[in-house]
């Protein structure tokens, strides 16, 4: 992650019209904007047509960014605001969205943890937007609790309780099934 002088540095110069710095903050920044976006919409492609629409919808209006050295806090609004709109699509569609996370997929699972992994994916589902985001940030971005703060626009404080009551959900629902076979 950018420092937050360098993150400015290159808003104010995408604002000036420079693509290559817009592509700088692009890179830095895809891999949080995907996360909240599947913490959102909980397919991995949805979430990544999401990530694209709110890199572009942020492109057209950098103007609007009016704290440069808060950019990621930015993005992720536009984010979380692209994917609850998204959502709403898909359930005027009859889409089910009750599969929330379902489809999530995790970095080669063993042989033996479908069954653990299927449980992980349904307590994944049972966790609020905010718990996924924080979580993933965390634990799959290696975001800090200052980071996540600022960007998702909470007290420190409240990123640490997110966190925590997210695994706290993730333990009560997989404490049975890690027992029972697979491991993750």
């Amino acid at each position: 992650m950018l420092a937050d002088h360098e993150t400015a540095a290159l808003v104010i110069r995408a604002r000036d019209g420079d693509a290559q710095a817009f592509a700088q903050l692009t890179r830095a920044f895809l891999r949080a904007a995907y996360s909240v976006a599947l913490a959102v919409v909980g397919r991995p492609a949805d979430a990544e047509d999401v990530a694209q629409d709110a890199f572009l919808l942020a492109f057209e209006r950098i103007e609007s960014c009016r704290e440069p050295e808060r950019f990621a806090g930015w993005l992720l609004q536009i984010v979380r605001n692209q994917a609850r709109n998204w959502l709403d699509r898909r359930r005027l569609r009859d889409v089910p969205a009750n599969d929330c996370c379902v489809e999530l997929e995790l970095d080669a699972p063993q042989p033996d943890a479908g069954a653990f992994r299927g449980a992980l994916l349904a307590a994944l589902g049972q966790l609020g937007s905010i718990q996924r985001e924080v979580m993933m940030l965390h634990d799959l971005e290696g975001w800090t609790h200052p980071e996540i703060a600022s960007a998702l626009g909470m007290s420190e404080t409240m990123s640490r309780q997110h966190l925590f009551q997210a695994r706290r959900v993730l333990r009560s629902r997989l404490d049975g099934k890690a027992a029972a076979g697979g491991t993750p």
